[in-house]
């Protein structure tokens, strides 16, 4: 049977963990020295077990391979530097470049420059001109737009409200004829049951003054009507004045009882 693979994870039987270990440090070892001698490459390799015991094997001297790695790392932390600095240095130029740019643009430090300098300066400054004038016509058509729209729909509102209205006007009744919103009152004699409605707009006619108590009649213009409609029956029927007043008299208590 082949050799399975275990999952690379901390033993954690001690016993089992000091055996990888030996096992495992014994070929790391072996398989430096082999790479040294058959590649001929200088290798190190330095291992602290648990407790803290050094095992190492260098092919050609820890102490050599340590300073030449020493050496190594100063001289590519140099030339780290060295490439920081050199990229610093152009950016700073650029930015140098840009500054000056942006003066120019703005009208200043042109002093530096010749004819042509100035013509190119020239073309970029008119370009950039028709740029700002054709995004600025481009943002009032679009104002222009949006303000038209809006009085469109204020309109279309307009126009909706008035179509509400001239509905709701067609469901309402029309009214012709004039309703007052007053009550009149009129005083009346028991004994002359001649109350006549119309006679309180003729000049002519006046209200006779008597020694008797006299009644207080309420009502709408419409009872007044009633009551002269009953009137007049009454005189038909009985012309005396006994029944004309006994009939006021009842006419003027049902009309203040509905009042």
């Amino acid at each position: 049977m082949g050799r399975g693979k275990i999952e690379i994870k901390r033993i954690e039987n001690a016993n089992s963990r000091q055996v990888t270990f030996s096992k495992r440090r014994a070929g790391l070892l072996k398989k430096a020295h082999e790479l040294s001698v058959l590649c001929d490459a200088e290798v190190a390799v330095i291992v602290f077990s648990k407790s803290g015991k050094l095992f190492e094997f260098s092919s050609s001297g820890m102490k050599k391979t340590l300073s030449r790695y020493g050496n190594y790392q100063s001289s590519s932390d140099s030339k780290v530097e060295e490439e920081d600095c050199a990229e610093v240095d152009l950016l700073k130029d650029e930015i140098s470049k840009l500054q000056k740019k942006h003066l120019q643009l703005q009208g200043k430090g042109l002093n530096i420059l010749n004819f042509k300098e100035l013509q190119n300066l020239e073309q970029q400054l008119h370009h950039a001109l028709l740029s700002v004038r054709e995004r600025k016509e481009r943002l009032l058509a679009i104002q222009l737009e949006e303000s038209r729209l809006k009085e469109q729909r204020a309109e279309l509102e307009n126009e909706t409200l008035r179509r509400q209205v001239q509905e709701l006007r067609s469901f309402l009744p029309s009214f012709t004829h004039y309703v007052p919103s007053y009550i009149k009152c009129f005083a009346i004699d028991p004994r002359n049951a001649v109350l006549n409605h119309g006679c309180l707009d003729d000049s002519n006619c006046s209200l006779q003054k008597t020694n008797s108590d006299t009644t207080l009649q309420l009502g709408l213009p419409g009872d007044a009507h009633a009551h002269d409609r009953r009137k007049n029956e009454g005189d038909r029927e009985s012309p005396s004045s006994d029944s004309v007043t006994t009939n006021t008299t009842t006419a003027t208590a049902d009309r203040i009882s509905l009042v």
